[in-house]
């Protein structure tokens, strides 16, 4: 069996609640548009010819190849959760790189700008512009709160 994907779209939310993390979870998946899937998360591989795509609606309960990065936190905590993606000069594909952490998304995207250089370097292949899609949130008092982005697979050869 190949599940190759051939097109992918980046999305991200935050959300915040009261009852739980996994509440906050819940909306920030809401907010990017992909709570009604059933996510399987994969590693960092963009396939050849594979293009980025426009946000889809995918029908309810469909199992979703995903990069995904989250962060979870609770009052007055500041979060970030981010997808960093880049295409190979050669044509050949291109690669993602997830990341979270307590701080802000100036960190954040620094983390994942030398993540996709480290990527490239073990690889010895130079990498088109990086794109990055980082969500920030600096939690309220009493609430939780949740960042998530994803690279979403979409349709398959």
């Amino acid at each position: 069996m190949k599940l190759i994907p051939s097109k992918f779209f980046v999305t991200s939310g935050s959300a915040t609640s009261s009852v739980s993390p996994l509440n906050a979870f819940d909306v920030a998946l809401l907010k990017a548009g992909i709570s009604e899937q059933n996510l399987v998360c994969v590693s960092s591989v963009i396939p050849v010819k594979a293009e980025v795509t426009d946000n889809r609606k995918m029908p309810m309960g469909a199992v979703t190849h995903c990069v995904l990065a989250q962060m979870r936190g609770s009052e007055g905590e500041t979060i970030s959760a981010g997808i960093a993606y880049a295409m190979r000069e050669d044509g050949y594909g291109g690669y993602v790189a997830e990341g979270h952490l307590h701080g802000s998304k100036d960190s954040l995207e620094e983390e994942l700008r030398n993540k996709m250089n480290e990527m490239s370097r073990i690889r010895d292949v130079k990498l088109n512009e990086i794109t990055f899609i980082v969500e920030e949130l600096k939690i309220p008092k009493g609430e939780y709160g949740c960042c998530v982005a994803a690279l979403v697979f979409t349709e398959y050869e």
